[in-house]
């Protein structure tokens, strides 16, 4: 099967990107802020107990992230003035009702997330999905105050009907395809999605699990993307997405060193800091349209 939620755009083909106020790079916080069920297996830091019911070892160390991860992480967005992207499990909303608070005090966007991190959608049918995106969307709204625009599926999961349900929900873009370094849009029923740029290597899943990256290579690999894509940006803008969990990088140990980055990053000139709801918003306004039309003439 061919995949046609998009189409081919290469990127040297594309019109010039030009950010707001001549910003080379968007960056934005993908902050994962989830829960997960006690009896189903996960992210796991040691895979010898991951199919144990209970899992002691495993959803102790993710239980780390509502319970002291997330609290340093906001620490460290709140000393530059950074608001968070929340990819927001909507059981984070009665499980975790102070982070939620905490969070809309410093205009956070919320973003569906799925319910939890242990249930994927895969195999539902059409309407088991509709019903249960109803349910996460409907959650989040009630709690946070504010209906979600985006969605990033739990391990960036979908079906074939995923990008339609949610457009029907009023939801205007999707993480899930991270193969982009700027907005592009989607082929939705209703013409209206988006996809932003997420990551899944500048992600600290995979640079610490993953490969047992040190704190010293990741703050590294943090500032070798951002330079690389500022150097780029001044013919095109690029988004710099950089995806947290806080039971990962919430770690003393390993928090320091995002600081250190964020700190190295942010004293840089014509950089757009931001959030995920507000860089569509924007490509939607600017973009969207003359977009389509480039598409078409090339192909």
């Amino acid at each position: 099967m061919d995949q046609t939620l998009y189409d081919y755009s290469p990127i040297i083909r594309r019109p010039k990107m030009k950010f707001p106020n001549g910003a080379r790079v968007a960056l934005w916080i993908g902050l994962n802020i989830e829960h997960y069920q006690l009896d189903k297996p996960s992210t796991s830091i040691f895979g010898g107990t991951a199919g144990l019911v209970p899992d002691p070892l495993n959803y102790g160390w993710r239980d780390y992230s509502p319970r002291v991860g997330v609290w340093r992480t906001m620490d460290v967005l709140d000393k530059f003035g950074i608001r968070a992207s929340v990819l927001l499990n909507s059981d984070v909303c009665h499980k975790y009702p102070e982070i939620i608070e905490e969070g809309n005090k410093r205009n956070w966007a919320w973003l569906a997330h799925g319910k939890n991190n242990s249930i994927l959608q895969t195999n539902m049918t059409i309407e088991e999905e509709r019903l249960y995106l109803i349910e996460v969307v409907s959650t989040i709204k009630k709690y946070t105050g504010k209906e979600p625009k985006g969605w990033l599926g739990p391990a960036l999961s979908e079906t074939i009907n995923t990008p339609d349900l949610l457009e029907e929900l009023g939801l205007t873009y999707l993480l899930d395809w991270c193969n982009d370094e700027q907005p592009f849009k989607l082929n939705t029923k209703q013409g209206k999605m988006i996809s932003i740029p997420y990551s899944i290597e500048i992600n600290d899943v995979t640079m610490f699990i993953g490969t047992g990256m040190s704190g010293e290579d990741f703050y590294q690999t943090l500032v070798d993307q951002f330079e690389v894509l500022y150097e780029e940006g001044e013919k095109t803008g690029k988004v710099m997405c950089i995806s947290l969990h806080p039971f990962i990088t919430g770690l003393p140990f390993r928090s320091k060193y995002l600081k250190k980055a964020l700190d190295y990053i942010t004293n840089h000139e014509n950089i757009w800091i931001t959030t995920s709801d507000e860089i569509a918003e924007w490509y939607q306004a600017e973009y969207l349209h003359a977009s389509q039309k480039h598409i078409e003439n090339i192909n």
